[in-house]
């Protein structure tokens, strides 16, 4: 979703100036005055729409960058869509056109970084990205093999791959047939290579797909992504597994809501 919202918005803000910025809600940026960070704001001149895992980062000709983190409701709309009771911020830039940050459930962040602070503050707590063309197997196996954890609490951690949400964890064992609860550790080379596949190809059809909209996830257009039309597992609860027929279940890892297919994901014990 975080990679659909940056390919969308990067041409609208890429090489403009912010011309005015207004912050609505304080919740957005505490325990800073969003006064104060919308001043700071105001003038930057926009090099390029990053992103890391989860992290939108605008980044400035000053080196600075502003780091949005969606959370569960958060959007970065293209103009100002009426007047919307969820709207928290506004960005006019300097050729007239608007961007705005909509947010039901008040979750999301806005963080401006000093040029110095940016790499440390984001490296500390993301890991690789998943769908960088250096990112191997190795790498999510050595992340792995000390965690005692279920795979599936491992893997959500933005310190072991970036950008693995619940739906595409779900998605992403699936398809490489682990079971969620299997303690990280007890995962072989095979399974973990399958896990990796899995983890790329759950996330490349979200980003084929624009993202899944169950909720209030919105394009930057005000439209919607379309992956939850394919998934394999997540939400689908006594629907047959596409895979064997059996039917899917629902259990609860880390207090996170999980489904997969008991028959095709079968339990690993921790190897002694």
């Amino acid at each position: 979703e975080v990679e659909t919202v940056r390919r969308r918005i990067a041409p609208l803000l890429e090489g403009r100036a912010l011309a005015e910025v207004e912050i609505a809600d304080a919740r957005l940026t505490r325990p800073l005055d969003p006064v104060e960070v919308a001043r700071e704001l105001e003038g930057e001149r926009v090099t390029v729409v990053d992103r890391r895992g989860k992290y939108l980062i605008i980044r400035f000709v000053s080196g600075r960058a502003l780091l949005i983190h969606l959370r569960m409701t958060g959007s970065v709309l293209d103009g100002l869509h009426d007047d919307d009771a969820h709207r928290r911020a506004v960005i006019r830039l300097d050729n007239g056109a608007h961007v705005s940050y909509r947010d039901v459930r008040r979750f999301g962040t806005w963080l401006l970084l000093e040029p110095e602070e940016v790499d440390a503050y984001v490296d500390a707590r993301v890991g690789r990205e998943p769908l960088g063309t250096a990112y191997r197997s190795k790498h999510l196996a050595e992340k792995l093999a000390q965690r005692k954890a279920p795979v599936k609490s491992a893997i959500l951690d933005q310190r072991t791959v970036a950008g693995v949400g619940n739906i595409y964890a779900d998605e992403a064992l699936w398809r490489a047939r682990v079971h969620p609860l299997t303690p990280a550790e007890a995962l072989g080379p095979g399974e973990v290579s399958a896990l990796y596949k899995g983890i790329r190809a759950a996330l490349q059809l979200g980003i084929r797909r624009q993202g899944s909209t169950l909720r209030d996830y919105r394009l930057p257009d005000g439209g919607s992504g379309s992956a939850q039309h394919e998934f394999k597992v997540y939400g689908r609860d006594g629907e047959p597994c596409d895979r064997c027929g059996t039917p899917i279940d629902k259990i609860r890892v880390g207090g996170r809501g999980t489904w997969y297919c008991p028959n095709c994901q079968r339990h690993v014990a921790r190897r002694r």
